[in-house]
């Protein structure tokens, strides 16, 4: 045994904890500080977790410590914590764990050290210019726009996730349009307006348990008002001396998010996502760990940040699952941010108007104070919600007659429509008419989809892109059918039906440039585009003040989905879609086309919405034994060569107990068997008590990490996976 080692945990795929000697002449810093080592013939940076007085590794195999990269921890004692958590229940490497709590420049033995930005705002020229008299510069105008909402002013990458920001503050500066603003200055915030009973009440229960461990969950309506819950509790932590962390789902969410914020807090606000440059991003990490920001907005990964004075967590749209992890560590913000909140001893906040089953199961068993908001604000009634039956009925490119009559009704009373479609794209199918040939990925088991205005075809699973042929490949024929609607066909008979209201599409193809989904939710915000045409990106969270009509284009696709949450998917997008009309003073209106009238899961939604839905899906769930009623965990396999991966799972599942409270389903080809030219096989474990299935997995863990044949297939395992594909 060695005296003096210092245990570091790596940025390396295997192994938990590597033992190192001190750098010579030094004594060992406090756990949280980043050491630099060498680790076979390179250099890695390190953090280091703790100390111990030997190791059961020789003495002359023990190497020592290059330097200490930090006088002072990047990562808080909790924090340090809550990665231990994390690597042992997602059951993944320490090292990596600890690798993505850190921004990437200081994952590189870069100084943690402050670049000062500054903080722009509107010069008295500035406040004078119109925006649209900007038509030549459209990113100026933008920029105008944003400060006008932000009057003390935002740092360059909290004005924008989609473009280069900073140069066009530079810019407008030389311009005389803004002018650098201190961001200690005490600046002038918005009055805050006074607060309805039912927040009223979410905000007392959340202050009866200020400064000690609560969970709760702000079950509200959409346009019930949850965002200005969220803004008082900010407030009161920042009266208190203390930081709050909000998490929000998406990327697009955070500049009007940010601008809310910087409009009622009386301090630093920060965005913390993987749109910022990595300065950026280091800056904004660094102002929440020594505690110069006063409230932290981030994407998943921000779940990590440490604080130096922590006060709240909240995790708006709780149910999104953009906050689990698809790739690497599979884990669940949320479900993080829970037990961050235990170890950091503050109150944590789930919102949504659509919470998940496993949330709603919670808050029913009293693990959460469930608050309700049941009412708009402004006493908007919901939007009346009416069924279209497509059967047998005409229907013009995905427009129902009724659908189209409405679409002219809300237009003539200078209301908004949004049109929602959940597929991008001209159309899924392209489809010889003469011998019926199918245009398919040739490196997985799905259809191409064509996109007409580029005339190409395109695997939306694993990016193969081709040109639309101009005959047949098997028969040469020229007599090609699109079957199916997608967003841009869509698109198409809009702006030829109705070309003077205005049209914009917001998709994963027109938001790829940089800065077209902030042009394109300016345009929609202000009443400029008339009619909305959107996938689910349009679905979360935007508030547009004019939309009164919502139209689902084909309800039908989400209503059979293979995997058991697949209902419960749909009524939440579904209800989010409905939650976008009647926000101001004129009831909405929301219409559902489907060739399934009868459907059960419609049905419910339109009769007693959301709550309804969720006390009759986890009375089903009970049931049939999913969960909330039981626990998953999800290992997938794959491989160039099928039988490999096959044969991999097989071993695994082969070696589980027999008496084990354990159930073994599998393994089976995933949905879709071939994907990126690699065959895909899974292995679902569902057992009611959760200590048996991580029992279970940390043998089979040990039995994949030493199987000869994960040389030749890759695996991985999800625990809690929300998508059984």
């Amino acid at each position: 045994m060695n005296e003096g080692v210092w245990r570091i945990a790596l940025p390396v795929p295997r192994g938990d904890l590597y033992d190192y000697l001190p750098v010579p002449g030094t004594s060992a810093p406090r756990p949280g500080c980043r050491i630099e080592v060498p680790f076979g013939r390179r250099q890695l940076s390190g953090v280091l977790i703790g100390t111990a007085a030997g190791s059961e590794i020789p003495a002359e195999s023990l190497r020592a410590a290059s330097r200490i990269l930090d006088e002072r921890p990047l990562l808080t004692p909790a924090i340090l914590k809550l990665l231990r958590f994390a690597a042992g229940y997602y059951h993944h490497p320490l090292g990596q764990v600890v690798a993505t709590a850190l921004p990437k420049l200081l994952r590189q033995s870069r100084p943690a050290q402050l670049r000062e930005v500054p903080i722009w705002a509107l010069s008295a020229t500035g406040k004078a210019t119109d925006p649209d008299s900007l038509k030549r510069a459209p990113r100026q105008a933008q920029v105008l726009r944003r400060l006008v909402d932000a009057p003390s002013g935002l740092a360059s990458h909290a004005i924008s996730t989609e473009f280069d920001a900073a140069a066009t503050c530079r810019t407008m500066a030389a311009r005389g349009l803004l002018e650098i603003a201190s961001a200690d200055s005490p600046v002038a915030v918005d009055v805050a307006p006074e607060l309805n009973p039912e927040q009223q009440a979410a905000m007392a229960a959340i202050r009866a348990q200020a400064g000690q461990f609560a969970s709760f969950l702000l079950d509200g309506v959409t346009g019930s008002g949850k965002t200005e819950v969220y803004l008082h509790l900010a407030a009161d932590c920042v009266a208190s001396g203390r930081q709050c962390l909000v998490l929000i789902p998406e990327i697009s969410l955070t500049p009007q998010m940010v601008t809310r914020f910087a409009r009622r807090i009386a301090g630093r606000v920060v965005a913390l996502h993987s749109g910022l440059s990595d300065t950026d991003r280091q800056n904004a990490w660094l102002h929440a760990a020594q505690g110069t920001a006063q409230v932290v907005l981030g994407t998943r990964s921000a779940i990590f940040t440490p604080l130096k004075r922590p006060g709240a967590l909240i995790v708006d749209e709780e149910h999104d699952g953009s906050y689990k992890q698809q790739d690497g560590m599979r884990y669940s913000a949320r479900d993080l941010a829970v037990r961050r909140a235990q170890l950091e001893s503050i109150p944590v906040l789930l919102g949504s108007a659509t919470p998940a089953l496993e949330t709603m199961h919670n808050a029913s068993r009293g693990r959460y104070q469930n608050l309700r908001l049941t009412k708009r604000i402004g006493g908007v009634p919901m939007p009346h919600s009416r069924i279209i039956d497509l059967r047998g009925r005409p229907v013009d490119e995905g427009l129902s007659l009724e659908l189209a009559a409405a679409i002219d009704t809300h237009l003539r009373a200078q209301g908004q429509i949004f049109l929602f479609l959940n597929r991008r794209g001209f159309a899924p199918t392209l489809l010889c008419h003469d011998c019926g040939w199918t245009a398919l990925c040739p490196r997985c088991d799905v259809r191409l989809v064509l996109h007409r205005r580029q005339a190409a075809l395109r695997c939306h699973h694993c990016g193969h892109d081709s040109r639309k042929p101009a005959r047949c490949p098997d028969c040469g024929s020229d007599s090609f059918v699109a079957l199916g609607h997608g967003t841009e066909r869509l698109e198409d008979r809009i702006r030829q039906r109705w070309p003077e209201a205005g049209c914009i599409r917001v998709d994963g193809d027109t938001t790829r440039r940089r800065g077209a989904l902030e042009k394109a939710l300016e345009e929609a915000r202000s009443g400029r585009a008339r009619i909305l045409i959107g996938t689910q990106i349009l679905a979360k969270g935007h508030d547009f003040p004019a939309l009164s009509l919502c139209g689902v284009v084909d309800a039908d696709q989400g209503l059979f989905g293979a995997d058991f949450r697949a209902p419960e998917r749909l009524a939440q997008i579904m209800t989010q879609v409905a939650g976008r009309a009647g926000r101001r003073e004129q009831r909405g209106e929301v219409l559902i086309q489907t060739h399934q009238p009868e459907h059960p899961l419609l049905r419910t939604l339109v009769r007693g919405g959301y709550a309804e839905f969720v006390g009759a899906a986890l009375a089903e769930r009970a049931q049939t034994g999913w969960p909330p009623f039981s626990h998953l965990a999800l290992i997938r396999a794959e491989c160039t060569v099928a039988t490999s991966a096959l044969a991999l799972l097989q071993e695994a599942a082969a070696s589980v107990p027999l008496d084990t409270t354990v159930e073994v389903m599998g393994p089976v080809p995933a949905q879709f068997e071939r994907r990126a030219g690699r065959y895909r096989y899974q292995l679902l474990l569902r057992s009611p008590q959760r200590p048996a299935l991580h029992s279970c997995l940390n043998h089979l863990r040990a039995v994949l990490e030493q199987s000869t044949l994960a040389r030749q297939a890759r695996w991985s395992l999800d625990i809690d996976p929300l998508d059984l594909d």
